[in-house]
């Protein structure tokens, strides 16, 4: 048995795995130790626990080092024995080798540093600098001091490669026949199924105790799950309220008469009082419209002037929303709140995790009003698994594979040209109008999106050449969308709504800075709707129950969002990234951040300063009952279709311990540590 991995004699190829395989638990064993000793005040001292963190934790490192070792291990497997013998081989191996060992010392003073700054090991925190990579390294080099960090990653790579450096050239010179290269290659593979069978830290959670759990988990295993999942937990990097008093702060906000029977229930039925009007709705998203493109508003830009005429003429003949806010900076964030009405919540948005449907939404809504209900896209819905989220919600998709050759007159990376898409609509309408059902069309266009090419010969402004083309050729579509539209019998009938998923861009120096989250909001339905400018604070979320009241409906509600235009409408906003929440309210931005910290912004239009939260402040609770709410019903799966009234107002987690921000060298030394080891592998979105 001593034959087979992970024991192989001297003169087996895999000898150097079975070093490096010890020398990663060794590594692990000694950082896990460091940090329970770091966080020895936070957690309980019984044999229990510490067998928890070390034999539980050493399950978690077996099975992410086994993983690891399975590619270098196929190279073993595979290579010729004069290809493996050779100088060249030797030489790319002896390099290899060497960086991986930096890449070892990296990771290890990451997650020394990131413990120091979270209390957590790697989670979607970590995952968030892939994302703004830009945004990093444009102040790295400024921030932080790289001789240091050369310096450490030169010593600890060298040391680390010597410890290796014997069993490589054993590895390189051994002679073994295939069959046992086959057979320890094999029991690798087995080895690492079984590990891989061990639940995760996040899986288990056998202790109460956060402290210990994170200490019995394997940072760069957690890493790889945060980079899969891009969630934040609410509960352990913000601060909490008593579920009790937000429950109930929330109901009463929401205007929801009576006592809660559960915890964050926000059902109350909706009734009009007037006969329904079963009109028909295009909802248009118009990628990265913001409002700063049309005339005639506070935050008008010079730059994009003249640029939208038709939006600008359409807008006095609309419902016009001129004090509207998105939720987030990216299009799923955007297609959540308008399909959901729910305000954002850390990590990325519910459209890209897996667990995203079947959940209380517009469409659920109209379906039961008996709507043909669809997402209509020009692009490939597989992208940001819009095409999962929508038809686990219950639409119909219809995406560029639906479109014929003869649709087709011009396509980019990311899908048909916006004309492409419209004429496409009108096609879908035609055959629902046909059939005598209302209809719902979710449509969401993609060529005002860098590379910013569209149709040649449409517009003046000649394709590809920058932002200002896109928007006018995404103002030139709509006009002829509705020009087409007016032809057909169903128009008349048809409430047309024009909204962005979000602004051009989100950079500022505040971390919410407002004007990148203020977008446009058209209602347009000659017919039915006289034209009106709303000048009230709205958000993205309150456009399904504003839709639904226009139209009358009668229903049962368990959205967070509010039918702006019905009586006793109190003016608020939801704005957020991956990490920070706001709440914008009577000219004061409230933001949560991870780690317990709350800040507020007075006229944050005018205003970048920053000051602290204080629990107490009516608006900080607010917030609190806003997103610790949608967190409890969202992790409770209360929010799914049929599942919004079943929690309890007994069981609720407690707040996690605040973790305390570090300052020394060593803080700062671990940030960019980590902040570039994460630059090194993403890219700007």
């Amino acid at each position: 048995m001593l034959n087979f991995f992970p024991f192989p004699r001297r003169d087996s190829r895999f000898v150097l795995l079975t070093r490096l395989l010890t020398l990663l638990l060794v590594v692990f064993f000694l950082l896990r130790l460091r940090l329970t000793f770091t966080s020895w005040a936070q957690i309980p001292h019984d044999p229990a626990t510490l067998l928890l963190i070390f034999g539980g934790g050493l399950m978690q490192d077996v099975a992410f080092s086994l993983c690891a070792l399975l590619p270098p291990a196929l190279l073993l497997l595979v290579l010729p024995q004069h290809l493996l013998g050779s100088r060249p081989v030797a030489a790319l191996s002896r390099i290899l080798l060497f960086f991986s060992m930096t890449a070892v010392a990296f990771v290890v003073a990451a997650e020394v540093l990131f413990w120091q700054e979270f209390s957590t090991r790697f989670n979607f925190i970590a995952v968030d600098y892939l994302i703004y990579s830009r945004e990093v390294s444009q102040n790295i080099y400024e921030s932080y001091p790289m001789g240091i960090v050369a310096l450490y990653l030169l010593v600890a790579s060298l040391l680390l490669f010597s410890l290796l450096s014997a069993a490589l050239k054993q590895s390189l010179s051994a002679t073994e026949p295939f069959g046992r290269r086959g057979a320890r290659f094999g029991g690798l593979v087995l080895l690492t199924l079984i590990a891989g069978l061990v639940p995760s830290a996040g899986q288990l959670r056998p202790s109460s105790n956060n402290y210990v759990n994170e200490l019995a988990a394997n940072g760069p295993y957690q890493f790889v799950a945060a980079f899969r999942n891009n969630t934040l937990n609410y509960r352990t990097f913000y601060r909490l309220a008593e579920d009790d008093s937000l429950s109930q702060q929330l109901r009463r906000d929401l205007q929801i008469p009576g006592a809660a029977k559960n915890l964050y229930d926000i059902g109350r039925p909706i009734t009009s009082g007037q006969p329904p009007r079963k009109l028909n709705i295009i909802l248009i998203t118009v990628e990265s419209l913001s409002a700063s493109y049309l005339d005639g508003l506070p935050d008008s830009s010079a730059k994009y002037k003249g640029l939208t005429p038709f939006l600008d003429k359409l807008a006095t003949q609309s419902l016009f929303f001129s004090d509207l806010y998105a939720t987030g900076t990216r299009t799923t964030r955007g297609l959540e709140a308008i399909t959901l009405s729910l305000p954002p919540t850390p990590g990325r948005s519910l459209v890209k995790r897996p667990d995203n449907g079947p959940f209380y939404s517009l469409g659920g809504v109209l379906q039961q009003h008996g709507y043909d209900t669809a997402f209509v896209y020009g692009g490939r819905g597989y992208f940001d698994n819009m095409n999962a989220f929508f038809s686990g919600n219950g639409y119909r998709i219809i995406d560029e594979g639906d479109f014929a050759d003869s649709d087709i007159s011009f396509k980019n990376a990311w899908g048909v040209c916006d004309e492409d898409l419209y004429n496409k609509t009108i096609q879908q309408a035609d055959r629902s109008a046909a059939s005598g059902r209302p209809f719902f069309f979710h449509l969401m266009t993609t060529s005002n999106h860098r590379p910013y090419t569209y149709p040649d010969g449409q517009i003046d402004i000649p394709s590809g050449t920058g932002r200002e083309g896109a928007v006018r050729y995404t103002d030139y579509a709509l006009e002829q969308f509705f020009t087409r539209a007016r032809q057909h019998d169903w128009f008349d009938n048809t409430l047309f709504v024009v909204i962005a998923d979000h602004c051009a861009g989100s950079a500022g120096k505040v971390g919410l800075p407002i004007d990148k989250y203020h977008i446009p909001l058209l209602i347009y339905a000659p017919a039915h709707i006289a034209p009106t400018r709303f000048t009230q604070v709205a958000s993205q979320i309150d456009l399904a129950p504003t839709l639904l009241g226009l139209l009358h409906l009668n229903y049962t509600s368990h959205f967070f969002g509010e039918d702006v235009l019905a009586a006793g409408y109190q003016p608020r906003a939801f704005i957020g990234n991956y990490q920070k929440l706001g709440l914008y309210r009577d000219d004061r931005l409230v933001i949560l951040e991870p780690q317990q910290r709350i800040f507020c912004i007075d006229n944050p239009w005018h205003s970048e300063t920053l000051l602290p939260g204080d629990d107490q402040q009516p608006e900080v609770q607010l917030a609190q009952a806003y997103y610790q709410g949608a967190d409890y019903l969202i992790q409770h799966k209360l929010h799914h279709q049929g599942g919004a009234s079943t929690g309890t107002l007994t069981a609720r987690p407690q707040p996690a311990t605040p973790p305390s921000p570090k300052t020394s060298l060593n803080s700062l030394l671990g940030q960019l540590l980590f902040k570039a080891l994460c630059c090194t592998k993403g890219q700007s979105s």
